[in-house]
């Protein structure tokens, strides 16, 4: 009789790895792809994974990184809530509780166990064995709450933002409950969008169910199991090492939310990364208490935002998985703002995550320099707009959830510019096509296109902000928003100069012209445009230092002014032809 096998053959680990995320993704693409509503089928705010028995991550989708390792704390809830005997196939558990592993009320997370049908037969045959979970997490349009989208800054109690979820079977064999899709039809502005983007996620946990018991019925569930432990600790291992190289030490960085929607107080984000050998533990000592407004963090996703940066700088091509999370360890007081207590406000908590995270990478910065970036517009703008669609449209008086995110400009790097209009750390999101917008919701986009002169000076070059300026088509539409980065610009590094602010406008270049706070509710008339300025990334390195061929590439693309050419860069340039004067750059340099 041969002997079983107790030793991973690193081949098929990588195989399994592979063959995993691969699942991962597949739901992700069955989720888009079935989903109703535009912050899903086209920004993709959306993720899946795939765990083992004992709720360890294995495997997740290339999607947002903020939602990935959101999945880890989640699943410790379910599996301490949820013995294996209460679980069926065709099971799917829901929840969105930020209190309880979730990230905010608008990212709906679903969970569904795998079963291994037992090979016995007759009497003999006995119960399936559970073998694994799969998880889907998505963004949805509306879930009630006081606005629409659930996109108001400046909220102060987290029962004003909608319907909350502890852990609840949405699905009991596969068969929907009829009750808690009452309730939900009854709560949300769009029903027809969100329950069919739940039943999206349902369908993308069925398609990743099936392919995991694929998997199993190949290899069996013990070859499984041995080998995906083996990848935890080949991940885990990685980062072991990659730590080694970092030096022993504290390092602390401090970045700013603007304020919290109420008041015009600033927030304080102080990470403190300590380093020994192969482990870290990161706290928060310093930071500011937790806040009436709603930018307060929940532990989910500061666990994410943390990872989220020492993965990056320590080793950023390792398997992603709970082994990764193993040398690291995050101590967040209760009370501070990125550990509130029950029932504040929550809902625009990615503007204080986008602060840990670019904190994080300041602090990096003291002891890896050539792995970081300078700081990135580090901001969501999350913008709702709602209303009913005019008697003339094909959706006559219906209801809809308009949901645009929005970017800006990545902080450069040690060898290269920063990557203008990009979306920020932790989310990876597209941007709304311009086509969907008209044609699904009563607004035009007249205006997107990246400002000038927005991104920080330096030898390499902060990227540029966005703007896009979107006209109300129909009269009474609300228009709720959190954005951020309009006070505090983003960071240079080593010389480089910080990145433009950015602000909100109604009417621009009109009489009816105006700013708009960077958190709150308006409601708009038709003709009003709302122009969104997305802050632009810090300059990395001093900006006469800068290759001056570079400045004049930048001033014939239009990222760069003829002024900014020479106030910022030192740089003297002829109109005509368009060319570098090398004679006046020497000696404006020189002075």
């Amino acid at each position: 009789m041969p002997k079983k096998k107790t030793t991973a053959d690193p081949v098929l680990m990588q195989v399994l790895r592979y063959a995993m995320e691969q699942i991962a993704d597949e739901m992700g693409h069955t989720l888009i792809r079935t989903a109703r509503s535009t912050v899903i089928k086209e920004i993709k705010d959306i993720s899946c994974a795939v765990f083992d028995r004992n709720g360890n991550t294995i495997a997740q989708a290339h999607h947002a990184p903020m939602l990935l390792t959101g999945f880890e704390l989640g699943m410790r809830h379910l599996r301490a809530q949820f013995r294996d005997q209460d679980l069926n196939d065709g099971d799917v558990i829901v929840f969105n509780d930020p209190y309880n592993g979730g990230q905010h009320v608008m990212d709906l997370v679903t969970f569904a166990p795998v079963f291994y049908p037992s090979r016995g037969k007759g009497d003999h045959k006995g119960a399936p064995l559970l073998v694994g979970f799969v998880g889907s997490m998505a963004h949805h349009a509306d879930l009630g709450g006081a606005a629409p989208g659930g996109t108001q800054g400046g909220l102060t109690e987290i029962y004003q933002e909608g319907l909350r979820f502890p852990m609840v079977k949405l699905y009991k064999k596969g068969q929907e409950d009829a009750e808690l899709f009452g309730i939900l039809n009854n709560n949300i502005r769009v029903p027809d969008k969100t329950l069919g983007d739940i039943r999206a996620q349902a369908s993308a946990n069925f398609v990743g169910a099936r392919r995991l018991r694929e998997i199993f019925e190949r290899y069996t569930p013990a070859v499984v199991q041995l080998h995906t432990d083996a990848l935890l600790d080949y991940s885990e291992k990685r980062i072991r090492a990659g730590l080694e190289k970092v030096p022993d030490g504290t390092y602390t960085g401090v970045d700013y939310v603007d304020d919290d929607g109420l008041t015009s107080k600033p927030i304080k984000l102080q990470v403190n990364i300590h380093k020994q050998g192969d482990h870290a533990i990161v706290d928060f000592d310093g930071t500011d208490e937790q806040v009436p407004g709603n930018v307060n963090c929940p532990l989910a996703t500061v666990h994410a935002a943390v990872y989220y940066a020492l993965i990056a700088v320590v080793d950023p091509h390792v398997a992603p998985n709970s082994g990764c999370y193993r040398p690291f360890e995050v101590r967040a007081r209760e009370g501070l703002v990125v550990n509130p207590r029950l029932p504040r406000a929550c809902g625009a908590r990615t503007q204080t995550s986008q602060k840990i995270t670019e904190a994080m990478l300041l602090a990096l910065a003291q002891a890896l320099p050539e792995r970081v970036m300078a700081g990135s517009h580090g901001q969501i703008t999350n913008c709702g707009f709602s209303g009913y669609h005019s008697a003339t449209a094909h959706e006559s008086g219906k209801r809809f959830v308009y949901i645009d995110i929005q970017g800006g400009g990545a902080g450069a790097r040690f060898c290269k510019d920063g990557r203008d209009g990009q979306d920020s750390h932790l989310a990876r999101f597209l941007n709304t096509p311009v086509e969907a917008v008209e044609l699904e919701f009563p607004a035009r986009v007249e205006c997107y296109e990246f400002i000038s002169d927005t991104g920080g000076a330096g030898k390499f070059r902060g990227a540029l902000g966005l703007r896009r300026d979107i006209r109300m088509l129909i009269d009474d539409m609300s228009f709720a928003r959190y954005g951020d980065r309009q006070v505090y610009g983003a960071f240079g590094l080593f010389g480089g100069k910080e990145g433009a602010k950015g602000k909100f406008i109604l009417n621009p270049d009109s009489p009816d012209e105006r700013p708009l706070k960077s958190k709150g509710l308006d409601k708009l008339k038709k003709g009003d445009v709302v122009s969104l300025r997305l802050p632009g990334g810090g300059g990395y390195g001093e900006p006469r230092d800068r290759d001056p061929q570079a400045v004049l590439r930048d001033v014939r693309d239009g990222k760069v002014s003829f002024a900014s050419a020479e106030r910022e860069y030192g740089v003297a340039l002829e109109a005509e032809p368009l060319a570098v004067d090398d004679v006046k750059t020497r000696a404006m340099r020189a002075g």
